[in-house]
């Protein structure tokens, strides 16, 4: 559809970069008023709120991309997540340590990205350690353990996506778009903020049809793409230091938005804070954290985003696998911590809370 556009001076990649900008500016301002995170989610102190929040996002990116499939728009069937070979040990392995991670860093990669553009120099001092080692698991000494847990697979054959399933794409989008609308309607959130949700969760379907059909070129393609940090960050990486040999892409572009929307988000509403790490302890906690994160995250396929909001609407099994792997990674970790915490607990009843995020 792009060549019909008529532009003289911007090509497709171009026009990507310039859209993933833009996407990436309303999800940091939203993902900033909204406190948006999986993390908080699952394991937060106002997990119920939180959920509230990202499965009303889930279910408007669910619905609104099978709206889309089902319009002719796009199709996932050549996508990544549908592959028939599964590799599940990868995926199963590498969501458990993204979710144990972003317990330990207090927080998915997404709210750190917005954490580190409203002055959290914790969340910028994660996304830059996650972006290096995410960088060294796709292309550098860590790949061969990429390469090795990816080769044991499971032969899903035709059921590779829930679609595949008795029932249908139809059926299985409903049940997770009113499972989701349940969480959302007990969460006791206001409309306002689970209209912002729902705003947040636009996104994800209209970054598929921006990159899959509006921005669709014969002569010049680019890969469908929509909201997603691992891949993005290890990019944005590589691209900041030899900008002059290779051009930005749709993630650099989303990760430069999400940063100054949520700058300027922070700035406007209130919340901009300089914020560090109190001691060498919690500095090497969240260090620890951001490398299982970059080594999760590739693992698995994607992050929160990437597996979560905008993999699950896809129906793909594997997307499916890979959110609840990062899910039970951050239970069983936040379960550990908790009954460490309660074990070296001093007599004193003073308490020492984390910083929040």
């Amino acid at each position: 559809m792009f060549e019909s556009f008529g532009f003289e001076n911007l090509t497709a990649p171009q026009a990507a970069v310039y859209f993933a900008l833009a996407i990436g500016l309303v999800f940091g301002v939203l993902a900033q008023l909204t406190k948006f995170c999986f993390r908080r989610a699952i394991v937060g102190e106002d997990r119920r709120a939180a959920a509230g929040v990202w499965f009303t996002a889930l279910a408007v990116a669910v619905a609104g991309t099978q709206i889309a499939v089902a319009a002719d728009l796009i199709t996932f069937a050549d996508h990544r997540f549908m592959v028939s070979e599964l590799p599940v040990l990868a995926i199963a392995l590498g969501g458990a340590l993204f979710g144990a991670g972003m317990v330990l860093t207090r927080g998915c990669v997404s709210r750190l990205t917005v954490l580190t553009g409203s002055g959290n120099l914790r969340g910028a001092t994660v996304l830059l350690v996650f972006a290096v080692v995410a960088h060294m698991t796709l292309k550098g000494v860590l790949a061969p353990v990429r390469t090795t847990l990816g080769a044991v697979t499971v032969d899903l054959g035709e059921y590779i996506s829930l679609a595949a399933l008795p029932g249908g794409a139809l059926v299985w989008t409903s049940v997770i778009v009113l499972a989701a609308l349940a969480v959302a309607w007990r969460s006791g959130n206001s409309f306002v903020m689970l209209g912002l949700a729902a705003a947040i969760g636009l996104l994800a379907p209209l970054a598929w049809v921006g990159t899959g059909y509006v921005l669709y070129d014969d002569f010049d393609p680019i890969a469908m793409e929509s909201l997603s940090f691992t891949s993005p960050a290890a990019d944005t990486l590589f691209w900041s230091i030899a900008s002059t040999s290779i051009s930005a892409g749709f993630g650099t572009g989303l990760l430069g938005g999400v940063v100054i929307g949520a700058l300027a988000s922070s700035l406007i509403f209130g919340g901009f804070q300089w914020q560090s790490f109190e001691n060498p302890r919690q500095t090497g906690r969240y260090i620890a954290g951001a490398a299982l994160m970059g080594v999760g995250g590739v693992l698995a396929g994607g992050c929160t985003l990437g597996a979560g909001l905008s993999g699950v609407p896809t129906l793909s099994v594997a997307a499916v696998l890979a959110i609840v792997m990062i899910a039970v990674g951050a239970k069983a970790t936040q379960a550990v911590l908790s009954r460490g915490a309660s074990a070296s607990a001093s007599p004193s009843p003073k308490q020492h809370p984390l910083p929040a995020e």
